[in-house]
């Protein structure tokens, strides 16, 4: 017969807790994963479940629950898989930005579509080229990689009281110039045609001012933008691609970061 007491009970659910939270955490806000369409329930049994598989390989928790250090435990676990979560949407914030810049060049600006999961109106092409990226995402496994890379996590970020390095997550903020860097990149091409259409349907208005610039200009514009947006998909494969590998490089730098004051 197997005699359990309380202090046995508490310990094993301290086991288990602790990398359910950080896992929780990373469901939270990473992209695809943290999408309203996916119910809570599946949420929560996909980690318990993850967590019930990568027990066995982790380090054993000192700490016990419903103390001071328990606490600052839980801080901790919220911030790390949040930060890996919040690091990995920089990657779907850029494309979401070239959507805008480009939409906006096409005359779509006024064209919104109702995102349910920031619960804002998103620009229609913004939105479009939003659901590629996470279908290119969920191509290149990169879901997998995430937790993956969250899971090797607890050997470099053990679950203890030691305090985190301060300094990652401001390197982490820093990091945000990705979004306009990446997201020029790729709305560079399109913006450049379409300020030269722009000018050309300006010197023509110049030339020939009986003809009504305005009623030409926004059909000849909006072709021009959405043949131009066809030719460029095949590169958007690769470009989101080295996207999210140089995404997954800061994170690997972000919890390199995060335990150097340990």
């Amino acid at each position: 017969m197997i005699n359990l007491d309380s202090s046995q009970l508490v310990h094993w659910v301290a086991q288990f807790f602790w990398p359910m939270v950080r896992l929780l955490a990373l469901f939270a806000s990473a992209p695809v994963l943290s999408e309203k369409s996916i119910p809570k329930r599946v949420k929560v049994g996909l980690a318990v479940l993850t967590t019930w598989i990568v027990i066995p390989v982790l380090p054993p928790v000192e700490v016990t629950l419903f103390t001071p250090a328990g606490f600052w435990i839980l801080l901790q676990q919220l911030l790390i898989g949040v930060g890996i979560g919040l690091t990995m949407q920089l990657a779907f914030a850029s494309v979401r930005m070239a959507g805008e810049v480009v939409g906006l060049q096409m005359g779509l600006s006024f064209a919104t579509f109702f995102d349910p999961g920031s619960r804002l109106n998103m620009p229609v092409l913004a939105r479009f080229l939003d659901m590629l990226t996470m279908l290119l995402f969920l191509t290149f496994n990169g879901h997998l990689w995430l937790i993956s890379l969250l899971v090797d996590s607890f050997h470099t970020l053990p679950i203890n009281d030691q305090p985190l390095n301060a300094n990652a997550f401001m390197a982490l903020v820093k990091s945000a110039g990705l979004i306009f860097l990446n997201g020029m990149m790729l709305a560079l091409p399109l913006i450049v045609l379409l300020l030269t259409l722009n000018m050309a349907l300006g010197l023509l208005n110049r030339v020939s001012p009986q003809l009504s610039v305005f009623a030409i200009g926004f059909p000849i514009t909006l072709t021009v933008g959405i043949l131009s947006l066809g030719m460029m998909m095949p590169l958007l494969a690769p470009f989101c691609e080295h996207l999210f590998g140089e995404v997954f490089d800061l994170l690997a730098q972000f919890v390199s970061e995060l335990s150097r004051a340990r």
